[in-house]
């Protein structure tokens, strides 16, 4: 068996895609093409179906695309194993839609030319079939090196280590800049400033200036006069021509010292210094402004001296083609106490039906008490709880593979059409609870054009170091247990879109838990607590 040439042809006999496993001239390979359609044209006329007409030289096996629009076609000689051409053939035709991004017409063949050219020699090498399937050739055609992803991986490392010692540089340039241009502007001397002379005020286009004509931490000379507030900037004279007291014995004892010492890190001049580095390109503005609410902020206390946070994870697997593949709930109520004098304890929770959930106390906590009673407090009555860390008291655990279980079910949807994959996503949530923060993150497609957004219930954004794209809704409550979203990308496999992932927060819990309240256990008098609950969605997919 010997494939002289695998093509993709119009009904026209024009070539779109045609690749030569032996040495052929260009003039006798489109001879052979031009001839093709003609002997099909024959073959039909005749009332032939066939896959395959010859000539006294070659052999046409071929299978018809697009209605009849195009040909993938093999040329091959007489004495080849007409078996064995059917079975390259069909091989071929699976690598069509797979590399024309399901878009099987010319401008789709001709778009992804060289990507089938490189599949057809995965099929056929030197006219001879290739024993590989499908799942080979991806892998061939994927072309994927270890050594050369260590290797990328091993230079941007370095790349980034070179701009984090540019950045230390520039910062260490700016702050000698800034600390000489202090030292010249703090002594007994301003040149012509100081004086708030209004011809020489500061200019502002040298934002570290602070002191020579205008300087603002001068503390006199020139032709200036002493002033309660120093700065160029809105300074006023005691002089009423503007030009300070004339120079004389009063003038001189006035100067004798200054009445406020020089004032360095005044918010004015710290916003323009960031106004300066804005302008070379460094976003420093919003860190400077966040480490001043940082240090300004005061850590949180609790305001009671016993508090109990009730915690719940949730982990779901969700089919791309529905139906629910696992789900995990594990909750946790851990109690912390402050005080020494409140930790003799004990709480009182009341639970509901809660089928199928699994509760375990820890080890030090009478199960007997906490199985009759709904109390959970230690063995030993005189023992105290351990203060100042928080320990877990309950834990609970559900499994289940009923999705009506699932607080959020997405759905998601796309198809080809034309050049383009059109993606129609929504979320359907139970109404078993408020959710917050909620962001669900589609994969997607490596493309140098961001997706277009045709419609949003919420907020979108687009990650494109990750390929992703973003969704979030702040709150689903029961005014929007619905919504969706469509967009619209290069035409792609849909696999791509999978997995979505989903995360959102609730302030209640799925297993029905409540504290009732806690009491001492020396004399049962209530004590006060404080604490919440909360749900966290680590996965859902």
């Amino acid at each position: 068996m010997v494939v002289l040439a695998a093509s993709v042809v119009t009904k026209s006999g024009k070539a779109l895609v045609s690749r030569q496993f032996v040495p052929m001239t260009r003039i006798r390979i489109e001879g052979l093409l031009a001839a093709f359609p003609k002997l099909v044209g024959s073959s039909s006329s005749q009332g032939k179906q066939h896959t395959y007409v010859e000539t006294e030289n070659v052999r046409y096996v071929y299978q018809p695309l697009e209605n009849g629009t195009m040909y993938l076609l093999l040329v091959t000689n007489k004495a080849s194993n007409i078996l064995e051409d059917l079975d390259v053939l069909r091989m071929l035709a699976k690598t069509l839609p797979e590399y024309c991004y399901q878009q099987v017409d010319e401008e789709g063949v001709s778009k992804a030319a060289f990507e089938l050219i490189f599949a057809f020699d995965e099929v056929i090498s030197a006219g001879h079939k290739e024993n590989v399937t499908m799942n080979q050739i991806r892998t061939f055609m994927e072309m994927e090196s270890h050594e050369e992803k260590l290797h990328k991986m091993i230079i941007q490392s370095k790349i980034n280590d070179t701009k984090d010692v540019m950045k230390r540089k520039a910062m260490e340039i700016d702050k000698i800049k800034v600390e000489k241009k202090m030292e010249r502007g703090g002594g007994g001397s301003g040149g012509f400033g100081g004086g708030g002379i209004s011809g020489f005020q500061e200019s502002d286009s040298d934002p570290f200036a602070s002191g020579g004509m205008g300087g603002r931490s001068g503390s006199g000379g020139g032709f200036g006069d002493d002033m309660d507030n120093m700065g160029g900037y809105g300074g006023s004279s005691k002089g009423a021509d503007g030009y300070g007291e004339p120079r004389g014995p009063k003038g001189l004892a006035a100067k004798a010292g200054p009445k406020k010492g020089m004032v360095l890190g005044s918010k004015q001049k710290t916003n323009r210094f960031m106004d300066a580095l804005r302008q070379e390109g460094e976003s420093v503005e919003a860190e400077y402004t966040k480490g001043n609410e940082a240090s300004t902020q005061v850590p949180q206390v609790p305001q009671e001296s016993v508090n109990i946070i009730v915690e719940e994870k949730l982990n779901v697997h969700l089919s791309k083609d529905g139906g629910l593949e696992s789900m995990e709930v594990q909750g946790t109520m851990m109690m912390e106490i402050q005080n020494e004098d409140d930790a003799f304890v004990k709480v009182k929770i009341d639970t509901g039906a809660n089928e199928g959930y699994q509760f375990k106390t820890h080890p030090n906590i009478d199960k007997q008490l906490h199985a009759n009673e709904g109390i959970l407090g230690l063995k030993d009555p005189n023992r105290p709880f351990p203060c100042g860390s928080a320990l877990g008291i309950l834990k609970w655990r559900f499994q289940s593979r009923d999705e009506s279980k699932v607080p959020i079910v997405i759905n998601c949807w796309p198809s080809v059409s034309g050049g383009e994959s059109f993606v129609s996503i929504e979320y359907e949530a139970s109404d078993v609870m408020e959710y917050e923060n909620v962001s669900i993150i589609i994969p997607l497609p490596s493309s140098r054009e961001p997706p277009t957004i045709n419609s949003c219930d919420g907020e979108f954004a687009v990650d494109s170091r990750r390929n992703e794209l973003v969704w979030t809704i702040d709150l689903i409550d029961d005014s929007n247990r619905n919504g969706s979203m469509e967009f619209v990308t290069p035409a792609c496999d849909g696999e791509l879109f999978f997995p979505v992932q989903v995360n959102f927060s609730a302030r209640s819990t799925l297993c029905d838990v409540r504290i009732v309240g806690v009491s001492r256990t020396t004399d049962d008098t209530p004590v006060k607590y404080g604490g919440g609950g909360k749900i966290n969605l680590e996965k859902e997919n």
